[in-house]
């Protein structure tokens, strides 16, 4: 599958109504992975029986779509046959033991509970979560896949905002490719962020370095704050963007430099 993101743009009393169908989907994932410890060796259908029950004993869980509290059966599920799988292994130490999750960032829907507009510029989540429609901001053209290719759609909560994710299944076709023969290596170091075998170097940008002052100051600041507070959370969020810029620049530069390796070296045919 493939992942197009575009900027979520809505009123506040919407932003709360995302909050709560992520909090929604973070109680389910943790009722089950606590009913998981009270009944060690149950399975996947067992979760999904004991969601029904949740959703029948919660008002604000039945509220919420079926198909994104299943996702949160999955999740907790997956959680679960990794710590299966790891034991299995003998892998020494610990072996992932299910947590409970104190803050989730996201809700995902499958088929349905949400509606894309005509034009694709807006979507609208039609569960009883009052999340209504959102408007989309973003560069990625939607008109260039079908509907049916779209299986999943994430509600994302970041520092700076809210995002809408489109997971797309997407056929793709091999592309004969002649091989070049060439090829190059790299060493990767913390002077320089790698150097090739012609000799060609790219200066390490040390992201976290040159924005470790401003680190410093907004960790402060969430320090000094009160725990509960109104202030602390928003010290909290202007730290978290400043880490959401620190992710971001990693990935645009890694980004860049394997273009410029693939160029650089025709590695292409």
């Amino acid at each position: 599958m493939i992942v197009l993101e575009f900027k979520a743009k809505g009123k506040t009393t919407q932003y709360s109504a995302i909050d709560e169908a992520i909090r929604t989907a973070q109680f389910v994932r943790n009722k089950c992975i606590r009913f998981w410890m009270d009944n060690r060796g149950v399975g996947q259908k067992e979760l999904y029986r004991h969601n029904t029950k949740l959703r029948a004993e919660f008002p604000f869980v039945n509220a919420l779509n079926s198909h994104a509290c299943q996702v949160a059966v999955e999740r907790a599920y997956s959680a679960i046959a990794r710590f299966y799988e790891n034991c299995k292994k003998a892998i020494p130490g610990k072996k992932g033991d299910p947590q409970f999750k104190k803050n989730c960032r996201s809700v995902e829907y499958k088929t349905s509970g949400w509606k894309l507009s005509e034009d694709r510029g807006t979507i609208s989540f039609i569960d009883k979560k009052g999340i209504g429609r959102l408007k989309l901001k973003g560069t990625w053209d939607l008109h260039f896949y079908q509907l049916d290719q779209i299986k999943r759609v994430r509600l994302v909560r970041r520092a700076d905002g809210y995002y809408v994710q489109f997971l797309i299944r997407n056929e793709h076709q091999a592309v004969a490719a002649q091989p070049t023969g060439k090829t190059v290596g790299l060493d990767v170091g913390l002077k320089e962020f790698y150097t090739d075998s012609n000799g060609q170097t790219e200066p390490n940008p040390k992201f976290y370095r040159t924005n470790e002052k401003r680190l410093k100051f907004r960790q402060r600041g969430v320090s000094r704050k009160k725990k509960g507070s109104a202030n602390r959370q928003k010290a909290i969020n202007r730290l978290g963007r400043v880490h959401l810029k620190i992710s971001r620049q990693r990935e645009e530069h890694a980004k860049r430099v394997a273009r410029c390796v693939i160029q650089s070296n025709d590695l292409v045919a």
